[in-house]
């Protein structure tokens, strides 16, 4: 008896593993299909964020096959040797999305070559003078005293900014000479060739990014700094209503969006310094002449995240607003509301010159309108309408009074920084 329910039990767990297996191989082509369908959608929305992604993977495959064309060439082109593969990895490193960094990377490739096989050579040279054992030694020295100032040269922030790539394949590059078992001769040929292929690939990655559809770091700079400005604006524009609980006009600006908007231009200080760097390496072009000023850039993006600190202040405050006296607050509402109002409309006009690139030929009235609000603010502030308020309310409403009167400043400063940016149209 016991053997036939054993036999029935071992029958029953055969029968569900079968099932079970069963089940998951029918779920593998649905699994495998909703992957590929996750897939596509991720694929379509890189290309639907920012179309250059498409047309960057376009211009890495041109360039690769334009140095396939000179590997299939390569008898006509003797001097090449076996080295052209070295043009193909410079294109793979060197070709970068922008314009900046592809020129700043080949240039800092080139350079960083030339100079470390010129230096190498010269140091295996002078450690060949010395025999067998005095070569082992000096070559030894000169690769620990070159790669060690090399690299603490990196640590420094002037020069990794912007040469820190270079410093990378010079050392490579002086390790490679210096180490290398070759004869003079040999060493002398193969750097020839090896920086003969690595121009011509820098230069087809260069001219591939800068003749098809370019990417300008510079310009991805211009239209971030705009649209912080923006941002900026945006909260100026509504925190006066928002504040002193305006319904009027809070009923029909519903969108509480630019409350939390701000906050991006908070953290956009390590990218736009990095766009700024790569914008140190490109030349002029649409209305800047010679070079573009990416030290303006820089200027106004400070100015501009100064602001925002003080805005994020101000935010604390319009959460606590609704805690606050009315009658107290509605005292210096007037004066308030104007300030806020006037900085984001002065804001908003220096965001659409710094996009439209266009020069403003008088001072914005907007700012001059903000310092009258100024001083009725302070004269209605000495005047000493805190009494009967308690301690906190005061401080509170107080620090909102003082924080839209440096903002003004800001405004101001901001203001005149985009002039001095539009009068470089």
């Amino acid at each position: 008896m016991a053997s036939i329910d054993n036999a029935e039990y071992t029958t029953s767990s055969y029968t569900s593993c079968c099932t079970h297996m069963w089940q998951c191989l029918r779920a593998i082509p649905e699994k495998s299909w909703c992957k590929l369908v996750n897939a596509t959608k991720m694929v379509r929305k890189l290309a639907q964020d920012d179309p250059r992604r498409v047309i960057h993977s376009f211009k890495v495959g041109l360039a690769l096959v334009l140095i396939s064309i000179l590997q299939h060439l390569r008898p006509t082109f003797y001097a090449f040797g076996d080295n052209i593969m070295w043009a193909i990895l410079t294109v793979a490193l060197v070709l970068e999305f922008s314009v900046g960094a592809t020129l700043g990377k080949g240039l800092n490739r080139i350079l960083a070559t030339w100079l470390a096989g010129a230096l190498g050579v010269g140091t295996r040279s002078i450690a060949n003078l010395c025999g067998e054992k005095g070569e082992a030694v000096l070559t030894s020295f000169f690769v620990f005293v070159i790669a060690g100032i090399v690299t603490f040269m990196r640590f420094s922030p002037r020069f990794k900014a912007r040469f820190d790539y270079g410093f990378i394949i010079f050392i490579l590059t002086f390790c490679l000479v210096n180490l290398s078992d070759d004869k003079e001769s040999a060493m002398l040929k193969l750097a020839q060739e090896r920086l003969l292929t690595i121009i011509i690939g820098s230069f087809i990655a260069i001219m591939v990014c800068i003749c098809i559809c370019p990417v300008w770091i510079g310009q991805d700079l211009h239209n971030q700094i705009a649209g912080n400005i923006e941002k900026v604006a945006n909260f100026f524009e509504g925190f006066g209503d928002e504040y002193f609980n305006n319904s009027a006009n809070t009923e029909a600006t519903h969108d509480r969006s630019f409350v939390h908007r701000y906050k991006s231009v908070l953290s956009s200080m390590s990218g736009e310094e990095t766009m700024a760097v790569l914008a140190r390496w490109e030349p002029g072009h649409g209305r800047f002449r010679f070079r573009h000023p990416w030290q303006q850039y820089l200027k106004i993006s400070n100015l501009t995240r100064l602001s925002a600190y003080k805005i994020e202040a101000l935010s604390v405050y319009l959460l606590q607003s609704e805690q606050n006296q009315y009658e107290l607050r509605s005292r210096i509402q007037e004066s308030c509301t104007i300030i806020s109002s006037e900085c984001g409309k002065a804001l908003r006009e220096s965001s659409l010159i710094v996009k439209h690139m266009d020069k403003s030929s008088m001072p914005n009235p907007h700012v001059a309108n903000a310092k009258i609000a100024v001083e009725s603010l302070k004269s209605i502030l000495r005047t000493n309408p805190w009494e009967g308020a308690e301690y906190l309310e005061i401080i509170a409403t107080s620090t909102v009074a003082s924080l839209l009167i440096d903002a003004v400043n800001c405004t101001e400063k901001i203001c005149e920084a985009v002039d001095e940016l539009a009068s470089l149209y």
